[in-house]
Parts: C-alpha cells; sequence; structure tokens
C-alpha cells in the first residue's frame, strides 16, 4: 500500500506548504482538491482552504501543479475533483487534467438524494458515467465513484449497481471508511468481493455518532462529528488488514476532518499510526 493525503483535509496549508510538508513527514502522494471554493475569514475544510487549486483557470495551472507535486518528491495518489456527473464540460476537464498530470485517476461526484426522485438521478448518473466512461478511457485516466452518504452510491452494492458492466480500467470505486459510519455500511471483506476489480482506491477517516438533545419522552437524537483515527467508531487496524487480507495494494488516501490536534501534528501522527497498524 502507499499512503497519501487528500488536501481538503489541510487547509491551513498552501500547495507549496503542503507538499513539503508531507514529503517531509514521508508521505508518498498527495491527492489535491480542485474545485472553485467561497472565501472564508479563516481557513477551513470547505470555505477558505488553502491547498486547493481552482477549477478556474486550471488548465493554466497543470505546469505549476505538477512542479509542486513532483517537486517534492510526491506522487499523485488521484485528483480530487467536485464536478458532478451531469456538469459533462467540467468532467471531461478534469479528466484531461487528470491526463496531462499523470495523476491517473478523478473524482467526479454523485447526484445528492435530496435532489430528485433515486430512479430518475440514478438514470441520469449511469447515463453520464456511460459518457464520462468513454471519455476517460479515449484518455488513458480512471472515473471514480465515492461511497459517500446523501448521494445516490453510498454503498458498495449501490455503486456496483451503477457502474455494473462498464469497463472497469476507465471507472471504479472510491472505499471510503469514514462515510460509511455515516451511511451505507457493509461487512467490509463482502463489500470488497463484490466491488471485484471496481475497488480502486481507498479513503480513510473516521466519524463517531453522539447523542445531541433528548427529549422529553426520553427519546434521544443522535448526530455523526468526525473524530480522529484512534477514538472514531471504525475499527481502522481491522479495515486494514481486511484490505491486506483481500489483496488491495493501492493508494490509501488520509482525509482527516477532525480538529482536536493541530494540523501538522495530526497528518505526522495518522501516518505512524496506520503504517503501525500493517
Amino acid at each position: 500500500m502507499r499512503f497519501s493525503v487528500f488536501t481538503a483535509s489541510t487547509p491551513d496549508w498552501t500547495p507549496q506548504e503542503a507538499a513539503a510538508e508531507l514529503a517531509a513527514q514521508g508521505w508518498d502522494g498527495v491527492e489535491w482538491r480542485i474545485t472553485d471554493q467561497d472565501d472564508a475569514p479563516a481557513p477551513g475544510f470547505w470555505a477558505g482552504n488553502r491547498a486547493t487549486w481552482p477549477l478556474t483557470g486550471l488548465e493554466e495551472s497543470l505546469a505549476e501543479i505538477g512542479a509542486v507535486t513532483r517537486g517534492a518528491g510526491l506522487a499523485f495518489s488521484g485528483i480530487g475533483g467536485y464536478a458532478r456527473s451531469f456538469e459533462r464540460t467540467d468532467v471531461a476537464r478534469l479528466l484531461a487534467a487528470t491526463a496531462t498530470l499523470g495523476a491517473g485517476r478523478v473524482r467526479v461526484t454523485m447526484p445528492l438524494l435530496k435532489t430528485g426522485d433515486y430512479r430518475d438521478l440514478f438514470a441520469g448518473a449511469r447515463k453520464d458515467l456511460e459518457w464520462a466512461t468513454a471519455e476517460a478511457e479515449r484518455l488513458g485516466v480512471t472515473v471514480l465513484v465515492e461511497l459517500h452518504h446523501e448521494t445516490i452510491a453510498s454503498s458498495a452494492s449501490a455503486a456496483l449497481r451503477l457502474i455494473d458492466g462498464l469497463d472497469p480500467a476507465a471507472v471504479g470505486v472510491i472505499h471510503d471508511l469514514g462515510n460509511l459510519i455515516i451511511e451505507g455500511h457493509e461487512d467490509h471483506r463482502a463489500a470488497f468481493q463484490l466491488l471485484g476489480p471496481y475497488l480502486q482506491h481507498v479513503h480513510v477517516k473516521n466519524v463517531a455518532w453522539k447523542p445531541v438533545s433528548t427529549a422529553a419522552d426520553g427519546t434521544v437524537t443522535w448526530k455523526q462529528d468526525w473524530a480522529t483515527l484512534r477514538e472514531g467508531q471504525a475499527d481502522v487496524g481491522a479495515y486494514l488488514r481486511a484490505l491486506r487480507e483481500h489483496g488491495y495494494d493501492g493508494w490509501v488516501t488520509l482525509e482527516d476532518f477532525s480538529t482536536a490536534v493541530p494540523l501538522r501534528e495530526r497528518t505526522r501522527d495518522n501516518l505512524a499510526y496506520i503504517k503501525s497498524l500493517i
């Protein structure tokens, strides 16, 4: 396995700082966040993230992205895109950028459940993925569908149904440990077996459900929150062992959105911890 960091989780650092810090800590690669984002008074994961490359003007930034990454001695584990499956112009741009960078694979996001009838969203996304897979195959890259809560592909079973029959050399699945604590969990070994050649990439973070209120009748309301790798509900060690037993030897990308530990210490400790587990 090789280990990388998705820069959505490193908002305090510029791309140059992120590449230098991660390389110095011993990470193998980086997964750059690419999206147009809102400004924020202070850097945050989703707005004002300094380690994000804008989608606007992306083509003019490719040489710099490559130089920053390879200049630090890092490999691309992939591209963390945010273009939605039906935004074909932006998907095509991300696929072309991935090919130019030699980054191999790029995430394309799936429709949110709240945006329509599941059956219509699924049918539309399938058509979009058929088109994107053909384009990816032409360019020699891979489209990634992430298992993500509140989308039409929260579980391995749902993702397989969405891409089944498409060329696994051009489309695959990101199995995301933390997201599955929120929604979509299936036995990991069974999920890996089910996905087969579509298991192309792995994201690791952790989540914990916590009680937030209790009604007069005693009904407890729960809410998920990001947690450190050690403190969340997912057993990270068991997950990594299951991956190895399945024969997975690809990228494992960390995206720790907990904030109890400062960023530099958090990324350094996460690498030491996951290496100790395997």
